[in-house]
């Protein structure tokens, strides 16, 4: 295996987040998924998608809407582009929900701890899934 971190702690800790994604993927639940992205103060997914969701003025129009995720996406698919959507594009403005190396412009209330715990992020994913095209 190559690896440009010569510690391998950015290895270990993707294994180890790999290994805790794992563990929480039977446990997911669609329902409090849906309430992380409602929720503004925890996910803020709303500020730039929009989707089947309350209040659709208050919803965003940078990113993709999420109607119809669960047929672009696999549930795989859609967990790893919230743990680091820059692996999908370098230039993305969607913070990386279960990531914390090599970011920028990181609010201080989240520096060295994600956005989002792994089990919300199978929770959210979960959700996601279920959004399939009218």
């Amino acid at each position: 295996m190559v690896c440009d971190d010569h510690s391998g702690s950015v290895w270990v800790k993707a294994a180890l987040l790999a290994i805790l994604i794992a563990d929480t993927a039977q446990a997911a639940d669609a329902v409090n998924g849906a309430k992380i992205i409602e929720n503004r103060a925890l996910s803020a997914c709303l500020l730039c998608h929009s989707g089947p969701f309350p209040a659709p003025y208050l919803q965003g129009n940078i990113g993709p809407r999420l109607d119809g995720v669960g047929d672009r996406l696999t549930p795989d698919e859609i967990r790893e582009r919230l743990l680091d959507p820059s692996r999908f594009d370098p230039d993305t403005v969607m913070p990386a929900y279960g990531n914390v190396e090599k970011l920028n412009r990181v609010g201080s209330a989240w520096r060295g701890r994600p956005i989002l715990t792994p089990p919300q992020i199978e929770d959210v994913a979960a959700f996601l899934s279920t959004l399939h095209a009218k």
